[in-house]
């Protein structure tokens, strides 16, 4: 019985290191698509100003 609680708690974690893990992929992307395609200026040039501060080509 005690092995099958082990396993269970295992599958637990895995499953929620993956929720937390695909939750932090699409907010990341979301963010990235709200300040990339924003048409608040400011919004907008402080994405633009930290792509060029990182070295991350955007035109």
């Amino acid at each position: 019985m005690s092995s099958t609680v082990l396993t269970h708690s295992a599958t637990r974690r895995r499953s929620s290191r993956l929720l937390v893990t695909f939750g932090s992929i699409l907010m990341g992307l979301s963010l990235v698509y709200f300040a990339g395609f924003s048409h608040l200026e400011l919004i907008h040039n402080a994405a633009h100003d930290t792509r060029h501060s990182s070295g991350f080509p955007c035109h």
